[in-house]
């Protein structure tokens, strides 16, 4: 009888132990379908990486829908229309993971593009290519609703990308000039009080992929104009100063979209024009030093790459004709993806955003 029990007690415990291993809470991810105005969402197996359409999926949006983000509570999802018909944020109840609209719409800049919200889920902030400017807004907690807090803010470039610091400094890069006086740069705002920092010179053309570690220490920029990779170390009050191996180069083409993994111990780079990504290792000083088992192979054009908040998964976007969301597993060790599966969208999609 002891024996018995002592066996019993060993299966239950490896049971236990098994399904405490297993994550059986889902995860999802959204993508926005600009030319379709539309938003496909999926269910993520956070055990696989695998995708699963959810019902009526896609989802009508606003006119032009470029830009989405999830709040951190899971709760609320917020949509960028940059159509001419709209120029305004939409708000989304999550449930499941299906979003439902919540109207009316809040307005904003002309052509809103780009969208950053704080790790608090407190704020939200919108770049508009129509007025070159950035809009912060407050969110309620309990609502999701967005409240203007003053003015946009004037950037005096176009913005291609925005991230914002742990310690709440806002970084947008742009481009100035045109032909062969073209300079890419990064303006470097203290959003509390709307004061510019600093413009850094990236050193390479058209900044438009950005990219931070966890600990806000180092900031990266894709210049797909010039197929470099810019390094730069953050400063205590935010401030840039490139590494002496920036800008870097390339040996693909199209650098776009930039990742780093959630450990902060590599930086992955999505070459639109070559069809790949490219994987770094980040040193201890930022520098960067491309992995032997790199590239890996994406479908056509891959231009976006965001990462489910375990880290063991991403997710790469192309946008070629019959555009394709990629699932890949991340090996923390070696920094090796392994593709899981690959899923068609249809028309070309310009955002992806996965659920905490």
């Amino acid at each position: 009888m002891l024996k018995k029990a002592a066996a019993l007690f060993l299966v239950c415990a490896s049971m236990a132990l098994w399904v405490g291993c297993v994550k059986t809470s889902s995860r999802y991810v959204y993508a926005a379908l600009p030319t379709s105005n539309q938003i496909v969402a999926y269910r993520e197996d956070p055990n696989s990486g695998v995708l699963t359409t959810l019902n009526l999926s896609p989802y009508p949006a606003g006119s032009a829908v470029e830009s989405v983000v999830v709040h951190p509570s899971g709760k609320f999802l917020y949509a960028a229309n940059s159509g001419a018909a709209d120029n305004d944020i939409s708000l989304f109840t999550l449930s499941g993971g299906i979003p439902t609209e919540v109207t009316p719409r809040t307005p904003t800049g002309s052509a809103p593009t780009l969208l950053v919200m704080d790790s608090a889920g407190s704020s939200l902030y919108v770049a508009s290519i129509g007025t070159n400017s950035v809009s912060v807004f407050s969110i309620n907690a309990s609502t999701g609703a967005l409240t203007a807090t003053g003015s946009a803010i004037p950037i005096g470039t176009t913005p291609l990308n925005m991230k914002l610091s742990p310690s709440g400094i806002l970084y947008v890069s742009g481009s100035t000039g045109n032909g062969a006086t073209a300079q890419g740069v990064v303006e470097v705002w203290n959003v509390a009080t709307s004061q510019l920092i600093q413009v850094a010179q990236t050193g390479g053309v058209t900044p438009q992929g950005l990219a931070m570690d966890p600990g806000g220490k180092f900031l990266y920029t894709a210049n797909f104009g010039s197929n470099t990779i810019s390094e730069f170390s953050i400063g205590s009050d935010g401030s840039l100063t490139a590494l002496s191996s920036s800008p870097l180069g390339e040996t693909y083409f199209g650098p776009l979209g930039l990742l780093v993994d959630n450990s902060g111990k590599y930086l992955y780079v999505a070459n639109k024009t070559t069809g790949n990504i490219a994987a770094y290792s980040i040193g201890s000083d930022g520098s960067l030093t491309l992995l032997t088992n790199s590239p890996f192979a994406t479908g056509s054009s891959p231009s976006f790459i965001a990462s489910d908040p375990s880290g063991k998964y991403i997710f790469v976007g192309t946008q070629a004709t019959s555009s394709q969301i990629q699932s890949f597993s991340l090996d923390s060790g070696s920094g090796t993806l392994t593709s899981v599966a690959t899923y068609t969208v249809g028309t070309a999609l310009s955002s992806i955003a996965v659920s905490p």
